[in-house]
């Protein structure tokens, strides 16, 4: 199996960036698929991006579209989520999630899909 850890989080103003890293230990990082997800208070959890084993494709939901940037470097085994712009709609704890894909290209929108999850980070941005 494979070992997520996030970090980046933190309290930023609004308006202010966050960069989130996740450190992939424990299996071959190229294999996996890669997703960001979020939780805020009373919430469910809810899709943010996605991006697939090569990285050459991604997806985000369209809240943060513009926004956020997901990335990867393989030769770290990490995976990113760039925000900027940064609101108080933002406020959660974000999930890094990982699935082995069969296709280089593919990339997952569901938490379902999903078979590895980090402890997650808080982001708290004040309006």
């Amino acid at each position: 199996q494979v070992q997520l850890v996030e970090s980046g989080g933190g309290l930023v103003q609004a308006g202010g960036s966050l960069r989130l890293s996740c450190a992939a230990s424990g299996r071959t990082f190229t294999n996996y698929a890669m997703g960001w997800f979020r939780q805020a208070p009373g919430r469910e959890r809810e899709f943010v991006s996605a991006i697939s084993r090569s990285g050459d494709n991604t997806d985000c939901t369209d809240s943060v579209k513009g926004r956020f940037t997901i990335s990867r470097d393989n030769a770290k085994n990490t995976v990113y989520l760039q925000m900027i712009s940064l609101g108080p709609e933002d406020t959660a704890v974000y999930f890094c999630a990982a699935r082995v894909a069969s296709l280089s290209g593919y990339y997952f929108k569901r938490a379902a899909d999903y078979d590895y999850w980090g402890q997650g980070t808080q982001v708290t941005v004040s309006s």
